[in-house]
């Protein structure tokens, strides 16, 4: 599953890619035993159907232990909205993070300009992170985070295009850790899950779920 435009990809492939994942292997194998449970879980967790997660190669430098997730908002084979999410852990803890394991992702959709151009807009979207992490009952502390808009215009040869606007949401977070020193990693997935939803303009999913606000101006589903 490749994500929206290909921009998530990281590109290696062939005996690169057999190599890196040889010693994946081998890295999980040696991992201490919170990070290969919180990772077990991110695993197993059951998602709803219109969300394609599928593993991909994680950052190396910012955290002794890592492991990372793709995934992409599927109408048939168009894509509403992709991201990343990224789990980090260092036994010896970190101070910013105030705890052994943060959660850093990325999120993004296309946007019509109007809703774009919502002063509003980044408060809201900052808002779907919290209320979705909040709606699964969920402890976190030390978030940040930025929301950008952009918008692209086209010029010359390429002066056919209509112009975009583009969300992106890029955050981190310190979850709670349970028994054992275990996050609910799988519960977290979930609300990131809820989170993609609503970017891509998703109904809720389930009865009574009020906490899913679409995007009513989101711009038409983008080809894989």
């Amino acid at each position: 599953m490749a994500a929206a435009q290909g921009r998530l990809s990281d590109g290696a492939g062939g005996m690169d890619e057999a190599k890196d994942t040889e010693k994946d292997r081998r890295e999980a194998d040696t991992s201490p035993l919170p990070f290969r449970a919180a990772v077990e879980a991110l695993r197993a967790a059951r998602l709803r159907p219109q969300i394609e997660v599928e593993p991909t190669p994680p950052p190396k430098r910012l955290a002794p232990y890592s492991y990372a997730l793709e995934a992409a908002v599927v109408d048939g084979d168009q894509d509403l909205a992709d991201g990343r999410l990224v789990l980090l852990h260092d036994p010896a803890g970190h101070d910013a993070w105030r705890g052994t394991f943060r959660l850093v992702t990325l999120v993004r959709a296309e946007l019509e300009s109007e809703m774009a151009a919502d002063p509003l807009l980044p408060e809201v979207c900052w808002s779907w992170l919290t209320g979705a992490l909040q709606a699964r009952g969920l402890t976190y502390g030390e978030p940040s985070g930025t929301v950008t808009r952009a918008s692209s215009h086209y010029f010359g040869g390429l002066s056919a295009r209509p112009a975009a606007s583009q969300i992106e949401i890029r955050a981190s977070w310190t979850p709670r850790e349970g028994l054992g020193g275990v996050p609910d990693t799988a519960a977290h997935l979930a609300s990131w899950c809820d989170l993609l939803a609503q970017v891509a303009g998703l109904p809720p999913a389930g009865p009574g779920d009020a906490s899913v606000v679409t995007l009513p101006q989101r711009r038409g589903p983008q080809s894989r």
